[in-house]
């Protein structure tokens, strides 16, 4: 007896999801059940048996001076470094939109700190940050602006503000192409009418440009602030959490924690700690693309 069409089409249908929930379960769902079951245990690094102490390594976390530190700075490095990439995304991204001489080529340079691979990036970076031979220095003392070089990933909150550079720099033609995308869909006729009423262009930004690209900027600066919030090796590479902790983020301290400390039970209580605050990006992500949707 043949199936009705209703149910074989829910079969299929089940039947392609299979392998991505599978894929799925292995890659995500298994590796978050795990942190979540090493966060309740003390592991031995010898014999690697495991003990249960439920939430010892969570009482323990949030008493850790550390992991407040860690948790701050993991706030200024994603707040400052969002705000300079969507200010000045949407300002090159205007620039980009504009008709000029070679716009195409301009178009694909600026997307090349995003291309770029973050190790080599970050070795460029280092280079023109050294406070021996760099060529910040260089041309600051050149200038006059300062009168001694500047160990400027070396003390605070220099180190801080250079990370905060470099990351913007790597990360903000994202911005450009999401809000470049955008503008090129918004109807010329808007603008056209406004210039007819005498509106000047900072009143056409204002009151046709950005109520037309708010939604996207809302989508664009939610994601980033997801994946600058979990960022890793930018950070890492450049300042390796210091000067001391004082660019230590929360995937700086999962690392140290796990890997250098071998307390593999604080570390997955960190990482389960992060996923948690976490969450609450992917809800408002969640919120303001089905308004956006709608």
């Amino acid at each position: 007896m043949s199936l009705p069409r209703e149910r074989r089409d829910q079969l299929t249908g089940a039947a392609l999801l299979a392998p991505t929930l599978l894929l799925f379960a292995v890659l995500i769902l298994y590796p978050m059940v795990q942190s979540l079951w090493l966060s309740l245990h003390r592991t031995s690094t010898l014999t690697l048996q495991s003990r249960w102490i439920g939430l010892d390594n969570y009482a323990a976390l949030f008493t850790d001076p550390d992991f407040w530190t860690s948790f701050l700075n993991t706030l200024i490095w994603t707040a400052s470094s969002i705000t300079l990439q969507v200010v000045i995304g949407v300002a090159v991204a205007l620039l980009m939109h504009g008709a000029f001489f070679g716009r195409a080529f301009a178009r694909g340079l600026v997307l090349f700190p995003y291309l770029l691979p973050t190790a080599v990036a970050v070795l460029v970076w280092r280079w023109l940050f050294n406070d021996l031979y760099g060529f910040l220095n260089f041309l600051l003392l050149d200038v006059g602006l300062i009168d001694r070089p500047l160990a400027w990933l070396s003390h605070m909150p220099d180190a801080m503000i250079s990370v905060i550079l470099v990351g913007t720099w790597k990360f903000f033609p994202f911005v450009v192409i999401a809000i470049l995308a955008r503008l090129q869909s918004i109807p010329l006729g808007l603008y056209e009418a406004a210039r007819i009423d005498g509106a000047s262009r900072w009143a056409q930004f204002t009151d046709i440009t950005l109520p037309q690209i708010a939604g996207v900027l809302a989508i664009v600066g939610l994601l980033r602030a997801i994946w600058d919030f979990k960022e890793f090796d930018l950070v890492y590479l450049m300042t390796g959490g210091g000067p001391g902790i004082g660019t230590q983020t929360l995937p700086i301290l999962v690392y140290r924690e796990a890997f250098q400390m071998l307390n593999f039970g604080r570390g997955a209580a960190v990482a389960v700690a992060m996923c948690c605050f976490m969450m609450l990006f992917f809800v408002i992500y969640a919120r303001a693309s089905r308004r956006l949707d709608g």
